[in-house]
């Protein structure tokens, strides 16, 4: 009995307890009986089939992912760059493919490499969906203690782990945000080059951010030579820094090791984002505020004339429209800049502390409560930029009897996963920060608030992405706060209804933006605009303009995207 496999049906291993239990004999046609329930749960139907799919517990993979797995391991060898679009589950692709080769025994350990913000995630998922007894790393000595474990790939390439990793041979190595190997040069892309394996996949979304030199160190990665020597690559397949030539071959070779679904393919369904923006009028003391705030920003531009010193002022900008709480720490520095250095403009400094103090109440967070009152007993994740912000916020909220968490970047892992499960169980409202909405999942959730909105893009799109994404069942809505007769209410109407952020393509989005931000960073240039325009009509003129911009870039990334598909299109359909 002690050779009978443990993945026998659960009726039997219930059975086998109680005789052993019991002291019962087993009869001679049991243990027959037994023996072949066991030798069917090792069998494997056909050579295509994937014996992972009867291990699975709690979710059911979509026929994507599944046909996914079945083209890395029969046609690629377990070498594979998965390129599915944000959000169409590359990480159940890549479990899959990981328990497939542990339930055939050609897998023993692996080493999942991942930013940092993700390591409990992955952890979580190979170890709920899996049953993949994957550890986090944290101590040095876990190294050659563990079989299967998730680490940053940030702490991974650093020594001391660095040499324990290298001396060691892995079956399978899974890189997640694989993009980051996209240079050569770098201390990464020679670090997995170095790792000494046998099975290698490669996540990412964007294969080809800005030229095609990008796509060819990923492949040379899983296989060198594929693609020939760089400078043979560069002569037979490039056209242009993003354009290819000989596109058909080109599309042959990068389809040996590359797999890419989109959301248009036919049966990848995501619900709908239902976006409305919250007006709020600022009270007398906060307009007040707000106004002095502006105008001391301003006449600081204009006696220094250079943006690169106004970093801490941009930020001023940004905090006075979220609460007084946030104002308050960036002008305890100025006091503090002004103990040190006595020509600073303690008279202005001083002013704005008087109106401060004269704000007792935030209009937003009245706004955010009554709003969630309306939403219960639906759960609420409510993100904003700042810590002063989100303390305040989760005290208000209790104040009048609801039960909010927060979660930040600050929290070491277990409190993070401590402020999760008492989100998921109880709490109706998280609060979070931008940082501790990296690598979040929260598909239980289908109701986001931007208590504050940034001034940067993609961090929205990557806040939506917390709840719009594979597993969510409901419509995702969205409430974009807008203070009015602010430089808040000018941004939203810039990302809502000119460059329309919420119908864009996140991988789509990032290109644009590098096209788009040649000088200044997107978050620069609203405030050189705001700063030098002398009213609300001139910001508006000013953003059109730049919008005017995008939608060029937009264009002009279409067009190159149009091709990439080509390329890249691996869809398990083609």
């Amino acid at each position: 009995m002690k050779s009978i496999p443990i993945r026998m049906n659960r009726t039997w291993i219930s059975e086998l307890q109680n005789r052993v239990e019991q002291d019962t004999l087993w009869s001679s046609w049991e243990a027959f009986q037994l023996a072949i329930e066991a030798a069917e749960a090792e069998s494997i139907p056909s050579f295509d089939s994937l014996v992972c799919l009867k291990q699975l517990y709690g979710f059911e993979p979509l026929p994507h992912q599944i046909e996914v797995a079945k083209k890395v391991i029969h046609q690629m060898r377990g070498r594979a760059i998965l390129a599915d679009e944000v959000g169409l589950g590359k990480t159940i692709e890549a479990g899959l493919v990981l328990k497939e080769y542990l339930l055939r025994g050609l897998v023993k350990n692996a080493l999942i490499l991942v930013p940092s913000s993700l390591v409990l995630q992955w952890t979580r998922e190979l170890s709920q969906k899996f049953q993949i007894p994957a550890m986090a790393q944290k101590k040095e000595w876990m190294w050659d203690k563990y079989d299967f474990l998730v680490a940053s790939i940030d702490t991974a390439k650093r020594e001391p782990h660095r040499a324990h990793i290298l001396n060691k041979h892995y079956d399978m190595i899974i890189v997640d945000e694989a993009h980051k190997l996209k240079n050569r040069k770098t201390q990464n892309w020679q670090f997995i080059n170095q790792v000494k394996k046998k099975y290698l996949l490669l996540l990412t979304a964007t294969p080809v951010q800005n030229e095609m030199s990008e796509l060819f160190n990923l492949v040379t990665l899983l296989k060198p030579g594929q693609l020939g020597k760089q400078n043979d690559f560069k002569q037979e397949y490039v056209a242009g820094k993003r354009l290819a030539k000989n596109e058909e071959q080109l599309r042959k070779e990068v389809h040996r090791v590359l797999i890419r679904n989109k959301r248009r393919d036919g049966d990848i369904h995501l619900t709908k984002r239902m976006v409305k923006t919250i007006p709020i009028t600022l009270s007398a003391p906060e307009r007040a505020l707000y106004n002095g705030i502006s105008q001391f920003i301003r006449t600081r531009y204009h006696q220094e004339k250079d943006l690169k010193n106004m970093l801490s002022l941009l930020v001023l900008q940004k905090e006075v429209c979220s609460s007084r709480d946030a104002v308050f720490h960036t002008l305890f520095k100025l006091f503090q800049q002004h103990e040190k250095n006595s020509q600073y403009l303690s008279p202005e400094v001083a002013h704005l502390t008087h109106l401060l103090k004269q704000v007792t109440s935030s209009s937003k967070v009245k706004t955010a409560i009554q709003l969630i009152q309306e939403l219960s007993p639906e759960k609420v994740v409510l993100f904003t930029e700042y810590r002063a912000t989100q303390e305040m916020i989760v005290r208000e909220l209790a104040q009048v009897g609801i039960y909010a968490v927060p979660f930040r970047g600050g929290f070491k892992r277990n409190k993070k996963d401590w402020m999760m499960e008492l989100f998921k169980m109880r709490a109706q409202v998280l609060v979070a920060t931008e940082a501790g909405g990296e690598g979040i999942n929260l598909q239980f959730c289908h109701h986001m608030i931007n208590f504050d909105m940034p001034w940067n893009p993609m961090k929205v799109e990557q806040r939506i992405g917390r709840i719009h994404r594979f597993g969510q069942k409901e419509d995702v809505r969205i409430y974009n706060f807008a203070t009015m007769d602010t430089i808040e209410e000018h941004i939203i109407w810039l990302l809502h209804e000119k460059i329309q952020l919420f119908e864009t393509v996140i991988g789509e989005l990032e290109t644009i933006l590098v096209k788009v931000e040649k000088k200044h960073s997107f978050e620069q240039s609203v405030m050189e605009m705001m700063l030098q325009s002398e009213n609300d009509t001139e910001i508006r003129q000013r953003m059109k303009q730049w919008s005017d911009d995008f939608q060029d870039a937009k264009a002009l990334v279409t067009a190159e995207m149009k091709q990439q598909d080509v390329l890249l299109n691996g869809s398990i359909k083609s």
